[in-house]
């Protein structure tokens, strides 16, 4: 089971010494919650964030149709999120059938209780089929009469974060900043981590897909394990300051979409246009540490998530500095990984608009896409998360300090 959130906070639990937060049951429920379909009896309700479906029709007590479409036409990619809510005030046996008006069914289906704790359905009670040339999800449910959420993926949300960073803060060594409004005025919020005066900044970006959310698995121990009161992690703050930014795209978190910001634009194809104001955010922060003559940008890594765990790094004809540190990143990574194949897939297109290209563009940074499995165990995200982040650690303080 996996203890995420759906809400504000409601309390912190310390793993190892980090903080994870999580909410209580009540603030998961909303009073009275708008009905997008209802029989009278059992109603289905996306009243709340990341909530999202574009059709429901109730046939009986125990069939739901459920149509999902994404939020702009085409869909650049395929990540078909969907979240939603059944009340069925007694118990009862249900089919939810989840049909798609493009692409079809990709994330295996989710449930919870209380919006606290979550579980994937198992495979008896799901049935892929094709529906339309697409493939759609059956779902049996054995209800217990209260409210049950049922979403592509664990939920996670802006104020998920602004609780996790609020908890991060109170060490002296993290301060917060607010990077500046999104498209819909929704905060997106940062932190520095580390030695306010350190010469050498690492830049940590997450979300900017929204349903991508195993990467933000990953990005919470990756942080905490930088945070770790040891010698190698303390020795890590004082040379680096680290800025982190988890979550770029708060209006398309909130809303449900399956990709895009609110100007219909996948943020890590904007980089370069610089369209949307999400990603000029994240261009000024950038162009800032980049003009300080006190500073200098040594690293870049982008969290998102995938249909596997896969590391996209530069190809190797890309001169970086500082020079050969990825390839010593992935080699440390394998080897605090045993018996975990660490998935490296090497390329560089100098005109593609992700971030990953055009940091490395713009600043010749060693720059990397870590991407995590739509259904890598939950634990296991854990692990290599935090396995990631000591190699970063590692392989970071072996390199030469940048020339005066």
């Amino acid at each position: 089971m996996n203890r995420f959130f759906l809400g504000t906070l409601a309390g912190i639990s310390l793993l190892g010494g980090c903080a994870t937060p999580q909410i209580s049951q009540a603030q998961t429920a909303i009073a009275q919650p708008v009905a997008r379909c209802s029989n009278g009896s059992l109603s289905i309700d996306t009243n709340f964030p990341t909530g999202a479906l574009a059709e429901c029709e109730v046939k009986s007590n125990k069939q739901v149709s459920i149509t999902i479409a994404p939020e702009d036409a085409p869909p650049i990619n395929c990540s078909a999120w969907y979240a939603f809510r059944i009340t069925l005030p007694k118990p009862g046996k249900l089919k939810v059938s989840l049909k798609y008006t493009a692409c079809g069914h990709r994330y295996w289906p989710k449930y919870s209780h209380d919006g606290v704790t979550w579980n994937s359905f198992n495979a008896r009670d799901v049935r892929i089929r094709e529906f339309s040339g697409r493939k759609m999800a059956e779902i049996k449910i054995k209800t217990d009469g209260k409210p049950l959420f049922i979403a592509g993926q664990e939920i996670i949300v802006p104020a998920t974060y602004s609780a996790w960073l609020s908890q991060l803060e109170k060490s002296p060594e993290v301060s917060g900043f607010m990077l500046g409004k999104s498209a819909q005025g929704r905060d997106i919020p940062g932190a520095t981590i580390g030695n306010p005066n350190a010469k050498e900044v690492v830049v940590l970006l997450g979300r900017q897909h929204p349903p991508e959310v195993t990467g933000a698995l990953a990005l919470f121990p990756f942080v905490e394990t930088i945070l770790a009161d040891n010698e190698e992690a303390k020795a890590f703050r004082q040379r680096f300051q680290i800025v982190l930014v988890p979550m770029l795209n708060p209006d398309g978190v909130v809303l449900g979409h399956w990709r895009h910001n609110t100007g219909g634009k996948d943020l890590n194809r904007d980089w370069g246009p610089f369209e949307q104001p999400e990603t000029r955010l994240m261009r000024d922060l950038l162009e800032g540490i980049d003009a300080d003559p006190a500073r200098k940008l040594r690293l870049f890594l982008d969290f998102h998530s995938t249909q596997e765990d896969v590391v996209y790094t530069l190809t190797k004809d890309q001169v970086t500095n500082p020079p050969g540190l990825m390839d010593a990143f992935i080699a440390d990574y394998q080897a605090r990984t045993p018996g975990y194949e660490v998935v490296e897939k090497p390329g560089h297109n100098a005109t593609s608009a992700v971030s990953k290209a055009w940091v490395y563009e713009r600043f010749g940074v060693p720059t990397a896409t870590y991407e995590l499995g739509d259904e890598t165990d939950r634990t296991l995200i854990r692990k290599v998360g935090k396995a990631a982040a000591e190699s970063m650690m590692a392989v970071l303080m072996k390199s030469d300090a940048p020339a005066e």
